[in-house]
């Protein structure tokens, strides 16, 4: 592994990960993630079931292991129509089959943290993402107290689409979520008052034309809409469950930009012990 004193930086590769990889991927999960995955996960990426990855390697290193995964991320590539933030697509309906990438999980083991790694590995995803004709960007979720993934994420430009309110669940605890974007192929920032009251740039009313007005009225709508729908669902989950149950999903953690994840697009249920790391 790297000295984290040593001023030699390494020479990192990035590669799909593939099935020799199983062993230290399960590993890497082991030692990051306060929740064990199960094996049909690591199976699924290392075959490239339904998930997309990219590894990172050390080619610097002078044993056997200049080929072991130092980093990862991985993806799944989802019909835009079966996700949060469908409605944002909606002014193309010419394209009834567009898609969007999903980022599921990013990490970086702990000695060769802060070297720029975990954004190579999301140009990559990026890059990716723009070369599939129909795809329409590359999305994911940051719990609202992450403010290091936050931040991750507005450097690497990704732009926030909304917020989620008590979008995880979290030992007995809902918690918001802000919904981050980044488009390719002619995808477009909506014109979303949360994007810019978040970021603090919403400007004066006055400079808004009237096509801009109306977009932002429709926004504030969908955004009601999506908060009440979230709001009944809590609701009908205290009704029918009276004791917790503790769901374990795809997770990520100890890398500031790490990343929550689950098939289900409405709620997030976590359990571990140290949920600080989650988003």
């Amino acid at each position: 592994m790297l000295d984290p004193r040593s001023e030699i930086y390494p020479s990192i590769e990035y590669r799909p990960i593939q099935p020799s990889d199983l062993e230290v991927l399960e590993k890497i999960h082991l030692s990051l993630f306060p929740i064990r995955y199960e094996r049909e996960f690591f199976l699924n990426v290392v075959n490239g079931h339904g998930i997309i990855s990219w590894g990172a390697v050390d080619t610097s290193r002078s044993d056997e292991g200049r080929d072991e995964l130092i980093g990862f991320v991985t993806t799944r590539m989802i019909a835009a129509k079966d996700s949060e933030i469908e409605d944002l697509f909606r002014y193309n309906y010419s394209h009834k089959d567009l898609t969007l990438l999903y980022i599921l999980t990013l990490g970086v083991v702990d000695s060769y943290r802060n070297l720029g790694i975990a954004s190579s590995l999301v140009r990559e995803v990026i890059k990716h993402a723009a070369s599939v004709s129909n795809c329409r960007g590359v999305y994911l979720h940051v719990i609202s107290y992450n403010q290091p993934a936050i931040n991750f994420y507005k450097k690497m430009l990704f732009k926030l689409a909304r917020r989620l309110p008590m979008f995880y669940y979290i030992r007995g605890q809902h918690y918001d979520s802000y919904l981050f974007v980044y488009y390719v192929n002619g995808g477009r920032t909506p014109c979303s008052p949360l994007s810019h009251l978040h970021c603090g740039h919403l400007p004066p009313y006055g400079t808004f034309g009237v096509a801009s007005r109306e977009c932002i009225i429709r926004e504030i709508v969908t955004s009601f809409v999506v908060d009440f729908r979230a709001f009944l669902k809590m609701l009908v989950n205290k009704f029918w469950s009276k004791e917790e149950k503790s769901i374990p999903r795809w997770s990520r953690c100890k890398e500031s930009t790490t990343l929550l994840a689950s098939q289900n697009n409405n709620k997030r249920i976590i359990s571990g012990e140290d949920t600080r790391c989650h988003v």
